[in-house]
């Protein structure tokens, strides 16, 4: 049977090439780490991925094993989601239907990222390393940056902080904003954020109050 997706959860999205630099499996370093977050009571998050990797691409094709095994562990309980059959139409209904664009690349080699650009339009909020055009455009009025955007000068070591810091973003910041709800049931600062970051990246003038 598929697993459901909760139309209520905190969805965050990651849909883009496997190559190994872009670190789909940055997320998963510590998965009873991760499997604590995604069913936390009355906070639940759940994790869509979808990408190829390239024929030549050994590596990244293992990484979408490995990412797809994940996707089935129980710990996770339906709340990883590895969609197959990657094209544009499905990386758009990602790109719409999400609420936190996840982008983990090893500092520098991210050319652009604009995928963020796209995802901030439909109203998704960035999560990102600071590279690419997330390192001129953030503003932490309208997302999150994972680490401080200085590269480690080994990659194991950058690996270990970053995890550190994106989980700590997601645990202490990312979610509690998410599920900071008054009466009426709105996560008012979410939107706020939300409201923000289609008006400063897609370079409109709307009311933001």
């Amino acid at each position: 049977m598929k697993p459901r997706l909760d139309p209520s959860a905190l969805t965050i999205g990651f849909s883009r090439r496997f190559a190994t630099y872009k670190r789909a499996g940055l997320l998963f370093r510590d998965p009873d780490r991760l499997a604590r977050l995604l069913s936390a009571p009355g906070a639940p998050v759940q994790v869509v991925l979808a990408g190829k990797a390239h024929p030549a691409d050994g590596d990244g094709k293992a990484l979408i094993t490995t990412i797809t095994e994940l996707a089935g562990d129980p710990r996770f309980a339906g709340r990883v989601v590895f969609i197959p059959d990657y094209d544009m139409a499905v990386g758009a209904h990602i790109l719409q239907g999400t609420d936190i664009w996840l982008n983990t690349p090893r500092l520098p080699m991210e050319a652009s990222g604009t995928s963020g650009m796209k995802a901030a339009l439909n109203g998704s909020l960035n999560l990102s390393i600071l590279d690419g055009w997330w390192a001129e455009g953030y503003d932490p009025t309208i997302g999150w940056a994972i680490d401080d955007g200085s590269a480690a000068g080994d990659e194991s070591e950058q690996d270990i902080r970053d995890h550190a810091s994106l989980m700590q973003l997601l645990e202490d910041e990312v979610v509690p904003t998410f599920y900071d709800r008054g009466p009426d049931g709105v996560p008012r600062g979410w939107t706020m954020m939300m409201r923000r970051s289609i008006a400063r990246i897609g370079g409109t003038t709307i009311n933001v109050q």
